[in-house]
């Protein structure tokens, strides 16, 4: 656990303040200040691109009981700004587990706070919003004044470019398994490990390339589809990725987004995005489908939401369009689907490798859509 018990705070740009101690590296963090409810999964949450300059506070109390492994991340570091849990495990135990998460939070450089009242700071966040925040701990920890002034003066999500700060730096390919049976462009704006396994498994060559790519990368890979990954930030900063978007619609190339990639389809479609008051983030977020009303429980990391009704049918430069799925809990805009051209996209993470799996026949419908232009085309 924490050994020592440093001193540590959580400041709120609200000026609010939590105290408690400190969790894995000590010294200074700012970002905004989110809650998760999974209740398993922390390794692939704090793994998770789209969590990048998030604070992340758990709402489940016991964190770090099955420690940390050499499988679960979903890329090739930590990505969260801090950590904010109630009740660290004292020692892990799992049969998988290599070691403990405190330990990897020191070693990535990760400041945390432990020990202080997540239910009440959970319930700040719900009513005021995610607001911009800083965990501070050993020489950073100075006067609240001091401390509230450092976070006023950090930047805002909204407005944020960060899918730049977390793509890769090249393009990579990742085979099939078995025989290859269509060939994928995917833009990473965030990509989790766990995309690539769902799609690899049904017989894709995925071609992964960075954000910022154009039509002429995506054309060049010789795709019969393409995705849109998840990522962190505002969707209104994505102009490149828009613009691909709109590129490959045009062609009437196959194209499947997913979380981040649901709103930059939805802004290609002519639909405006917003800045949601606490977001979604959980393993546990019902989602209805409007044409049959099957209710999927899901998993989902976003702050930001596309303009819509559930149902909703409209124009778009490419045919008419329909909003196919809404968030149970408040209607918000779960999925987007193009009657015209071969094009639909979800909110939610059908990839989830912590669960639930309710949404992952959606890698089998991109199939399917390929299939049928494949078909048309001989």
């Amino acid at each position: 656990m924490t050994g020592t018990h440093t001193a540590a705070a959580l400041v709120l740009e609200d000026g609010r303040i939590f105290r408690g101690t400190a969790y894995g590296a000590r010294g200074r963090t700012l970002g905004e200040a989110v809650f998760c409810t999974g209740m398993t999964g922390y390794q692939e949450t704090l793994t998770d691109p789209s969590y990048h300059r998030q604070i992340v506070v758990q709402t489940a109390p016991h964190i770090g009981n099955t420690g940390w492994n050499d499988e679960d991340d979903e890329s090739q570091r930590i990505w969260v700004a801090g950590y904010v849990v109630r009740d660290p495990a004292r020692v892990p135990s799992s049969w998988r587990a290599t070691r403990s998460l405190d330990s990897v939070l020191v070693e990535q450089g990760v400041v945390g706070i432990a020990e202080i009242d997540t239910r009440t700071l959970t319930r700040h966040l719900r009513e005021h919003g995610s607001m911009r925040a800083g965990v501070f701990s050993g020489d950073a920890l100075v006067a609240d004044d001091d401390m509230v002034a450092q976070v006023l003066a950090s930047p805002k999500m909204k407005g944020a470019d960060l899918a730049r700060e977390v793509t890769t730096s090249k393009p990579y390919v990742v085979p099939a398994i078995g025989e290859t049976r269509f060939r994928v462009a995917a833009l990473d704006l965030g990509i989790k490990a766990n995309t690539p396994r769902q799609l690899v498994r049904r017989g894709v060559e995925l071609h992964v390339l960075p954000a910022g790519s154009g039509i002429d990368d995506v054309l060049a890979t010789e795709p019969d589809g393409v995705f849109l990954s998840n990522g962190p930030g505002d969707p209104e900063t994505q102009g490149d990725a828009i613009e691909l978007t709109r590129r490959v619609l045009e062609r009437g190339l196959p194209l499947f987004g997913i979380c981040f990639g649901n709103q930059i389809l939805g802004r290609a479609l002519g639909l405006s995005t917003y800045k949601m008051r606490f977001g979604h983030r959980g393993i546990n977020v019902p989602v209805i489908d409007a044409a049959t009303g099957r209710v999927a429980i899901t998993s989902q990391n976003h702050g930001f939401a596309l303009e819509g009704e559930p149902g909703q049918r409209f124009d778009s430069p490419f045919g008419k369009a329909h909003v196919s799925h809404y968030c149970a809990n408040d209607g918000t805009v779960e999925g987007l689907r193009c009657e015209e051209v071969p094009a639909f996209s979800v909110q939610y993470h059908p990839e989830a490798a912590a669960g639930p799996h309710d949404a992952a026949p959606l890698f089998d419908d991109f199939v399917t859509m390929m299939e049928a232009r494949h078909a048309q085309a001989h």
